[in-house]
């Protein structure tokens, strides 16, 4: 997972300077406690539905003023500190890059991925 690479790529594509101002970047990391009651966690097993999330990806790309929305989710047994998820959204103005980041990411983490966390004894 890199988001320089993502960047980097968006870049290169045609029309990028006409129609972008401005990127986002979501990169999440596994955390070592634990959202719902901050117990320690030693690792997560996540499972994301890839199908959903570029259906998700097509449609947030179809949104006003996106460019390009660009998402990779591992998957598999992970610990706290392992990149578990990359959103990047390329957009006009910050009005609307901000929206479609803040609501891509909400949709993809409610829809399209699971995790089972594993606690520190």
């Amino acid at each position: 997972m890199s988001a320089d690479a993502a960047i980097a790529a968006i870049k290169q594509e045609p029309g990028f300077a006409e129609n972008v101002g401005m990127i986002l970047v979501h990169n999440g990391v596994v955390r070592a406690t634990s959202r719902k009651d901050k117990r320690a966690v030693t690792a997560v097993d996540v499972t994301p539905d890839q199908d959903r999330i570029e259906t998700l990806r097509q449609e947030f790309e179809s949104y006003p003023g996106i460019f390009r929305v660009y998402a990779e989710a591992r998957g598999g047994h992970l610990v706290p500190g392992d990149d578990v998820l990359l959103l990047v959204v390329a957009g006009d103005i910050r009005e609307n890059v901000k929206a479609a980041l803040a609501e891509f990411l909400d949709r993809v983490k409610s829809e399209a991925v699971s995790k089972v966390e594993h606690m520190a004894e």
